[in-house]
């Protein structure tokens, strides 16, 4: 089955803008690889919303007692 894809994925300014992180966070997670994943369009970074939303709530997930 074919993955939907979304309108359009998110820049790590978006991304961060949703987090309410600093930009510079964001690039942090990726180089650590504890951020949500991304791929590179070219030269151009982008989040696929639904491998953020995956990513929050693991985080969410693992925060609960």
């Amino acid at each position: 089955m074919a993955r939907h894809l979304p309108p359009r994925f998110l820049t790590p300014v978006e991304l961060a803008a949703l987090l309410a992180v600093p930009l510079e966070t964001v690039y942090q997670w990726r180089r650590k690889r504890i951020g949500p994943p991304g791929f590179r369009a070219g030269r151009h970074l982008r989040y696929h919303p639904d491998d953020v939303s995956a990513w929050i709530d693991a985080r969410t997930q693992e925060a609960r007692p």
